[in-house]
C-alpha cells in the first residue's frame, strides 16, 4: 500500500496539547495552522510565536500559522488535528463545517466523552461532519504530556481507526524522531481507555493528597483498569487494546505524573476544597470531571460495574467525603479477582 505524502496540517486548539503537537509536527508539513479560540491569546502568539498561557516554554516554529479563522485555518487542510475540550467538541465542530471537505483526514486527539449523548469524539465528528458528508475519522492518544512532547522528549502513542488507510498515513505523516505511532483498528477502546484514565487519576490525586503509598497507588490503578477494560469490552472493545498504550500506558502515566490535571484537582479535593473553587482556579481543562459524569452513565446503560468511578462522582457531585469513599470501596462485598 502506498502512502499518500501531507504537505499541509490543520490543528484545532490551541491548549497545551494542541500547541505541543503543532511545534512537534511543524517539522513534518510544509504548512501547520493552528486555531485559537482567543483573540488575544491569538494576537500575542503570532507576535511572540510563544503560547504564553498554556506552554509559555515552547517556541512556534516559523512554518505555524496562527488564526482565529476557521475559514484560514481549514483552507487546503489535508489533515485536521482536533485538540479542543470534549465539552467543545459539538459547537466547534458545527462551527468548522462549511470549510471541512470529504478529503481531508480527521484525527481526534480530544480525550473524552460528551456528556448527554454519551458519544465519543470521533462519533461527535462523524455526526457532525455527516451533515454534508461521511468523514474519515482516526483517533489519536497515548501516554503524553505536552510539554515533554513539545521538548522532544520520547514519546509513543496509538492512532486508531477502522480505516486502515487513514491509520497508515497518519502513522507514517505524524511518526517522527520523538514520535511513534502504532495503528490499531479498535477505536471503542482506545477512545474510552483514553477518557476515562482521566477519572481514575483524579482517584489518584486524591490518594495523594490524603497521603497515602505506593501500596494504595499500585491498587488503584490495577483495578481502575479492570473496570475501564470491563466498559470498554461491554462497548465492543478488546482486552488487548487497555492493556497498551492508549490504555495502561496512559493510565499510569496520568495517576503517577505531576503534571497531571486530573491528579492535581484530585489532590486538591483531598485538602478539602470544593470542586468548582479548584475549577475557578484552573486555566486547563481536567477532563476527568465531565468524564465522570458521562462515565457512571455509561456503566449503568451497559450494566457494568465500576466502583472507583461511582465513588469519584460521589466525592465530585454529592460531596462525599474522601476517606468515606475509600471507606466504602475496601468494604465492599469480597470477590475474586
Amino acid at each position: 500500500m502506498t502512502v499518500q505524502r501531507y504537505q499541509e496540517l490543520a490543528v484545532v486548539g490551541a491548549g497545551s496539547w494542541g500547541t505541543a503537537l503543532a511545534v512537534l509536527l511543524a517539522p513534518r508539513f510544509e504548512h501547520v495552522r493552528l486555531w485559537v479560540y482567543e483573540a488575544d491569546l491569538a494576537g500575542r502568539m503570532a507576535a511572540t510565536r510563544v503560547n504564553d498561557v498554556f506552554l509559555p516554554d515552547s517556541r512556534l516554529p516559523e512554518n505555524v500559522r496562527v488564526s482565529t479563522s476557521f475559514e484560514e485555518v481549514l483552507a487546503g487542510a489535508q489533515i485536521v488535528l482536533g485538540v479542543m475540550p470534549s465539552a467543545h467538541a459539538r459547537r466547534t465542530y458545527k462551527a468548522m463545517l462549511p470549510f471541512l471537505d470529504p478529503a481531508m483526514l480527521f484525527v481526534s486527539a480530544t480525550k473524552g466523552i460528551e456528556n448527554g449523548t454519551l458519544l465519543r469524539m470521533t462519533q461527535v465528528v462523524e455526526e457532525v461532519a455527516g451533515a454534508r458528508f461521511a468523514p474519515r475519522v482516526g483517533a489519536l492518544s497515548g501516554p503524553t504530556f505536552a510539554k515533554e512532547v513539545a521538548r522532544g522528549e520520547p514519546a509513543a502513542v496509538a492512532i486508531a481507526s477502522t480505516d486502515q488507510r487513514l491509520a497508515s498515513d497518519v502513522q507514517a505523516a505524524f511518526s517522527g524522531p520523538s514520535f511513534r505511532l502504532y495503528t490499531n483498528n479498535d477505536i471503542v477502546g482506545v477512545e474510552l481507555g483514553a477518557a476515562l484514565k482521566n477519572v481514575i487519576a483524579i482517584g489518584a490525586g486524591i490518594c495523594h493528597g490524603l497521603g497515602l503509598g505506593n501500596n494504595t497507588m499500585a491498587a488503584l490503578i490495577t483495578r481502575g483498569l479492570a473496570e475501564i477494560t470491563r466498559l470498554a469490552v461491554a462497548m465492543g472493545g478488546r482486552p488487548k487494546t487497555l492493556a497498551g498504550l492508549a490504555g495502561l500506558g496512559d493510565l499510569v502515566l496520568t495517576c503517577t505524573g505531576a503534571l497531571s490535571r486530573n491528579r492535581q484537582l484530585g489532590t486538591e479535593l483531598a485538602k478539602g476544597r470544593k470542586l468548582d473553587e479548584i475549577l475557578a482556579s484552573m486555566r486547563m481543562v481536567a477532563e476527568g470531571v465531565e468524564t465522570t459524569t458521562a462515565a457512571v452513565d455509561l456503566a449503568r446503560l451497559h450494566g457494568v460495574e465500576m466502583p472507583i468511578t461511582e465513588q469519584m462522582y460521589a466525592i465530585m457531585r454529592l460531596g462525599r467525603p474522601p476517606r468515606e469513599a475509600i471507606r466504602e470501596l475496601m468494604e465492599r462485598s469480597l470477590k475474586g479477582e
